[in-house]
């Protein structure tokens, strides 16, 4: 991956001031910026929002960076203690509040940003918004998810700003996502199977790893893996 930085790309601004842009990129992620706009909902998920509405907003910010490591993910791990997905890594998100705007709109890209710096300390400003992904479904939380892409244009420390929900902020460079003997998909006692990734002392399953699983695969940088290789999962998780 080269980290030179590409021609403008062209921005959009949605209502509320708050953009979209891609002008700036560096290059290795232009595949990412390209493939959100082609992507379509069925190519992410098979869960979609129900049609009747029903369903509670919420926002994922997937935040790009560069580590020591080389290009990297934004990840933190949910507190043991949490009602829903204890435990479980994550991207920075959570659900709209009525000040962060327009569902349908601005509140996704509001709200993602909002929950990063409420959950990691991180500095919004730093934040370039390039891309967002269509919204999806979580059936056994009932949230509607848009996950909200980002590049960290101007890195700022990151923590746990609040241990009763969050134990950990770390992130997860995209060579070790990729690397074959990192993969595997994760099996439930409920019968849920899905891609896994075993990074940085954690298991990346479910929604959050679906949504890694699926942008490595349009920006090409998927390597071939094991789909066999399991690990089965507690039936708590």
């Amino acid at each position: 991956m080269t980290r030179a930085s590409d021609a403008d790309r062209g921005a959009t601004t949605v209502s509320g001031g708050i953009g979209l842009s891609a002008r700036g990129l560096p290059s290795w992620l232009g595949p990412v910026a390209e493939a959100v706009e082609r992507v379509e909902p069925r190519q992410l998920s098979r869960f979609l929002p129900p049609e009747d509405g029903r369903g509670r907003q919420s926002a994922v910010l997937v935040l790009f960076g560069e580590g020591k490591d080389g290009p990297e993910i934004l990840l933190t791990e949910r507190a043991g203690s949490l009602r829903s997905h204890a435990g479980q890594p994550s991207f920075p998100g959570g659900s709209l509040d009525p000040e962060d705007g327009d569902p349908h709109t601005d509140g996704p890209l509001r709200a993602a940003l909002r929950e990063a710096e409420e959950e990691t300390g991180l500095d919004p400003a730093g934040v370039q918004l390039f891309g967002a992904l269509p919204k999806l479904y979580i059936p056994v939380s009932g949230f509607v998810v848009t996950p909200v892409l980002g590049w960290w244009r101007e890195p700022s420390p990151v923590r746990v700003v609040d241990p009763a929900e969050t134990a950990r902020v770390f992130t997860a460079p995209i060579d070790e996502l990729a690397d074959a003997a990192n993969r595997a998909m994760a099996v439930h006692p409920s019968g849920y199977r899905g891609p896994a990734f075993l990074v940085r002392s954690a298991l990346v399953w479910g929604f959050t790893a679906g949504i890694i699983d699926r942008l490595l695969h349009f920006a090409g940088w998927e390597l071939p893996w094991d789909r066999d290789r399991e690990v089965s999962l507690d039936r708590r998780s």
